[in-house]
């Protein structure tokens, strides 16, 4: 049953111990709101102002799992918090496993401050669960990914276009990156796990079948992702690696020598933002 009064007070106490640089928002010269303001924090969890309103004031809807979880991203809730916040409203908390996508607040702190850097938020099989600007104007919208195809492995062998986004002669190598550490993943998680999913749904595929029989495991990265951006060109970045042990997300920071043809490229990239990249 959900306790509308705590419901409301909870998210009151939170909103306003968050300050506008903790989720990367500017700070205005003329704030008089002790920590976020209901429009922000709306704006944080996408949802009206209004209905987030109601729920602060205890007379709202009963809101589902799904904008419960919205919510607790929105104000980059710890999992004990977003645990909480989920009984509050009446429903079970989700259950605390690799497979979740709910990222943490060091993170989202940590990602929120790379507003002028390419970077990423992504699970262990590849699905990409937030982006800078940057990174979704070199990388594409992630949000408009569904299904398997969320995966950039799975995406890799079923969507030619992906490969397109990467020089040819890196290809073949590539390929054997995702199996290899797909297989490894299988592995690791056993029958269920998404990553075993991804793999049986992936047999049919040639030339997926073609470098998993290899059985080949422990393939590194490249130090260098070379990307072909349909507006500016060859890019050639250097990939920082930051891990959460406990969701197994990654976060992937991409950065250019300064004043690299790949350094120029990127600042031209925050003027074109994304207009040119599909899913």
């Amino acid at each position: 049953m959900i306790d509308r009064e705590g419901l409301g007070s909870f998210l009151r106490h939170r909103r306003e111990a968050l300050q506008p640089e903790d989720v990367g928002l500017m700070r205005g010269q003329r704030r008089r709101t002790s920590g976020l303001r209901r429009e922000e924090v709306a704006g944080l969890c996408h949802m009206s102002t209004d209905y987030y309103a109601r729920l602060e004031r205890g007379t709202g809807p009963h809101p589902s799992e799904q904008m419960i979880t919205s919510i607790a991203q929105g104000l980059h809730l710890a999992l004990g918090e977003r645990d909480h916040l989920f009984r509050l409203a009446g429903h079970t908390p989700p259950s605390r496993s690799v497979r979740s996508e709910f990222v943490s607040p060091g993170l989202l702190r940590i990602l929120d401050r790379l507003t002028d850097t390419p970077a990423e938020i992504i699970t262990e099989v590849g699905d990409t669960l937030r982006q800078t600007p940057l990174g979704l104007a070199l990388l594409g919208d992630a949000s408009l990914r569904t299904g398997p195809g969320r995966s950039i492995g799975y995406r890799w062998f079923t969507d030619p276009t992906v490969r397109e986004a990467y020089p040819p002669e890196e290809r073949d190598q590539l390929s054997l990156l995702y199996a290899s550490g797909l297989r490894q993943l299988v592995a690791l998680r056993g029958p269920g796990s998404r990553a075993a999913e991804l793999a049986a749904l992936l047999q049919d595929n040639e030339d997926f079948r073609r470098v998993w029989d290899t059985q080949e495991v422990g393939v590194q990265p490249p130090e260098v992702k070379r990307f072909l951006h349909p507006t500016v060109g060859r890019v050639d970045l250097n990939c920082q690696t930051l891990l959460d042990p406990d969701q197994s997300h990654r976060l992937l920071v991409y950065t250019a020598v300064p004043g690299s043809d790949s350094y120029e490229k990127l600042q031209l990239l925050t003027v074109i933002g994304a207009q040119t990249i599909s899913p």
